[in-house]
Parts: structure tokens; sequence; C-alpha cells
């Protein structure tokens, strides 16, 4: 328990608020310990600035020039799982014939959320639908969190290059997959270009830090014998 002394051993409040305000941007976990999302991006520009107008300008380009079938898939990937990549790994591809692969991702997806909200909440940087309303008005599945970073862009990155040194003979396609997760986003008029940026920027490092642990290596040698046995 934090107390609050009046002498030298007094906690500033500003630098608890600062404490807990960030405290979810570290990862502690089986697999990522001390991963600083924080330290790792630059912060967006600031609201209204004209770093900040031009990505936003950027972003009402794309959103005018949707397609119905963009918003559909912005909407059908509401809640990204690896599943999403099997057109581009293949039709076999499914929970029933990959429940190790899909409990190894579960366990990615938990360490990876917090540091994601985290990020988010650190720099509450508004979405285009709250920034600008009387444009964006028909955003494809809105989101109550903040813009940047992206977090279907960090996940589909994230992913997508975990799921690359599971299925090396596919990874091309799944690149291209995780690269698309993010970028519907913008289509449907949900995120910015630079909040999926920042998403990719993130994803990749999620990636590298996974991909350095030994708890995880051993874990992704299981996930790929079962891919080894389950492909056609």
């Amino acid at each position: 328990m934090i107390s609050f002394r009046p002498a030298h051993g007094r906690i500033r409040i500003a630098t608890l608020l600062f404490i807990l305000a960030t405290a979810g941007v570290r990862a502690e976990g089986p697999y990522l310990h001390g991963f600083d999302a924080i330290a790792l991006l630059p912060p967006p520009p600031a609201l209204h600035s004209p770093e900040d107008q031009v990505d936003r300008e950027t972003a009402f380009r794309v959103y005018t020039a949707r397609t119905p079938e963009e918003v559909a898939t912005a909407k059908a990937e509401h809640k990204v799982t690896i599943f999403a990549f099997a057109p581009a790994i293949g039709p076999f591809f499914t929970p029933d014939r990959f429940p190790k692969t899909a409990a190894l991702f579960k366990e990615v997806d938990a360490e990876a959320k917090p540091i994601i909200d985290g990020a988010k909440d650190t720099w509450k940087r508004p979405r285009p639908f709250v920034a600008d309303p009387a444009r964006f008005t028909e955003p494809g599945d809105p989101e109550k969190t903040p813009d940047y970073p992206s977090g279907h862009s960090t996940h589909g990155t994230l992913f997508a290059l975990l799921l690359a040194e599971i299925f090396p003979n596919q990874r091309d396609a799944i690149l291209a997959k995780g690269r698309d997760i993010g970028w519907v986003r913008v289509e449907a008029g949900v995120h910015t270009p630079l909040a999926i940026y920042g998403g990719r920027v993130l994803g990749q490092s999620l990636a590298e830090a996974f991909l350095r642990s030994p708890a995880f290596q051993a874990d992704l040698a299981a996930a790929r014998a079962e891919a080894a046995s389950a492909q056609p």
C-alpha cells in the first residue's frame, strides 16, 4: 500500500498519477517482460496542428472512397483473431484443427492488449468520427477507445509476423493480410493513417520481443508441429 507522509518520504501526487497512468504500458507475462510502448512510439501530433490536419484529411479521402465490401470487412473483423488469416494460409486453418496454435495466440493477445490499451490511454488521441463528426458521419464499426496506435493494425502486424514463423511458405500472403487488417480501419473511417503506422511499428516490435522469449519459442515449436500435421 502506498502511504503519503508529510516528511521527505512523501510521493508527489503528479508522480503517482504518472505511475498509475502508465502502469498498463509495460508488459509482464510468461513471454514478455518490461516491454514499454511509450518509450518505443513517438507521441501523435497535437490535435488541429498542421500535421494532424494532413493526417485527418488523408483519412477523409480514403473514407469517402470506401466500398460497401470494405465496410463489411471492417465489421467482420471487429475482433481480430488468427483465423482471419485463413484466406492467406488455407481453408484448413480452422480452430478445431489448431487448438495449440489458438491457445498460443490467446496468450499473445492477453499480453499485447494491455500494452496497446496503455498507449492509447496515455495519448487519448480522438478517432476521426470523434474529432470531425460532421464529415465522418457513418463510421463502419466505431469503437470507444482512442485512435493512436491502432489496435487492429498492431494485432494484424503482430499476428502476421508470428504466423509467418509457423507457415513460412505463405509468408507474403500472411503479411499482406496483416497490413489489410489495419488499413481497412481507415477505409471504415475509424482510424487515421498515422494510427495504422503506429500500430505497425508497435506490432513489429512486439513480434520481435515475443520471438526473443525462450518460453515463447518452446510453445511456438509445438504450434509448428501442429501445423505440420494439420496441413493437407
